[in-house]
């Protein structure tokens, strides 16, 4: 049996234990020893972004945002999907110890390889307003990004969903994914202003009896004629 090995740790913003371990060649986040951010998380992310970069592929200036770095396997797919140079990527992770984990023990990352891609550190309401009306799409799975306030999703929070609303252009993309169902996300999303569509997707690949793990897209309207 290959061993788990611990490549680094640091605590969050609440004292939890943030862990990256490595087991057979592959990489976890575990807190308090659970995962929340590998190969659980890897199928619904790059699916996250082929749904979410979809509309976007004939933009010639396709702007994507980021709530978190994750592993980047988010980021990762979001580039095999936008090909355009002039590509613009904002990642907002305000962990520092993170983003130095990207660089010296995932070599697969493109964090600090692709030019298109620019490190914010406020992934709350702040850290969308500079953005507004200007981005195409918003990506975040809940269990891999940063929490809010109470240790809860960004998108628990009214201020965060409206300032995610006003960053977007107009036909942009709220795109969220989860392990879990969410019983209020999709009622909020709408109170919101966004209309919203609902997906399943595999967790995994493989699996001959995959658990579904379930995918929002929240599309904000045109405006009127």
């Amino acid at each position: 049996m290959k061993p788990r090995i611990n490549l680094a740790e640091t605590e969050l913003p609440d004292g939890s234990p943030l862990v990256l371990q490595e087991h057979d060649g592959r990489r976890y986040l575990l807190v308090h020893g659970q995962q929340i951010c590998g190969p659980s998380t890897k199928s619904a992310e790059e699916e996250l972004a082929r749904l979410a970069c979809a509309p976007f592929r004939p933009a010639r200036q396709p702007a994507i945002w980021f709530c978190g770095a994750g592993l980047g396997h988010m980021i990762q797919a979001v580039q095999g999907e936008l090909l355009q140079k002039r590509a613009k990527f904002y990642v907002a992770e305000p962990l520092d110890q993170l983003l130095s984990w990207h660089e010296n023990f995932l070599p697969d990352s493109p964090i600090g390889k692709d030019a298109r891609i620019t490190v914010e550190s406020d992934p709350g309401p702040t850290g969308l307003t500079p953005h507004a009306g200007t981005l195409h799409a918003i990506l975040i799975h809940l269990d891999a990004s940063p929490m809010g306030p109470r240790n809860r999703p960004w998108t628990d929070e009214k201020r965060w969903l409206s300032a995610a609303y006003e960053a977007l252009q107009p036909g942009g993309l709220l795109a969220i994914a989860s392990s879990r169902p969410s019983a209020n996300l999709y009622r909020n999303l709408q109170r919101a202003g966004f209309d919203v569509a609902e997906y399943s997707v595999p967790a995994s690949a493989n699996a001959k009896k995959p658990r579904l793990h379930p995918i929002w897209l929240a599309r904000k309207g045109q405006p009127a004629s």
